[in-house]
């Protein structure tokens, strides 16, 4: 049996550090309030569970590999409609988070987030998978699905925003 680099050490104190940083990114801007600290919140928790799921395992002992930077670039090959549908459902919360973080979120700005944080992932599964030991693989299949779900996340959040009283729901939680 291979040793694991021990995920929760590793994650927790970097999403409780990346917490306090919002905190007090909202405090200067004298836009703390307990509706923005849920977000910040939430948007920690989901990244930290994203990245627990997607970079971790890491092995101590470097697993041996049959190919060296293995990574899946032609879309739709032998993609397994499990991982599609998982890879949607992941990203969905991105989708949500956005327009609550970002002044003005669009369906592009959706899009580039979601493509900036999938493509940080399958680089750090690229790298991980072949310099560190890890259990992932880089697939762009992941990328497309996870912007997918971003865009989903996105048309919820901008059907519910219209809902009549939502949205003086929902604009506390706004950091813009």
């Amino acid at each position: 049996m291979f040793r694991e680099v021990p995920v929760l050490p590793v994650v927790v104190p970097v999403a409780a550090a990346i917490f306090l940083t919002l905190l007090w990114y909202l405090h200067r801007r004298d836009r703390l309030s307990v509706p923005r600290a849920v977000v910040a919140l939430a948007l920690c928790v989901y990244a930290a569970g994203v990245v627990a799921n997607t970079v971790f395992p890491i092995f101590l002992d470097k697993p041996s590999r049959s190919a060296l930077w293995e990574v899946y670039l032609v879309p739709l090959a032998d993609y397994e409609v499990g991982d599609a549908v998982m890879n949607i459902l992941v990203f969905v919360p991105a989708g949500m988070l956005v327009p609550l973080l970002v002044a003005r979120a669009s369906l592009w700005r959706v899009v580039t987030v979601a493509a900036a944080f999938s493509l940080t992932i399958e680089t750090a599964q690229l790298i991980t998978g072949n310099v560190l030991g890890g259990g992932h693989v880089a697939d762009v299949n992941d990328l497309l699905f996870n912007v997918a779900g971003a865009v989903l996340g996105f048309g919820l959040f901008s059907m519910l925003s219209r809902v009549p009283g939502a949205a003086a729901l929902i604009n506390p939680f706004r950091w813009r």
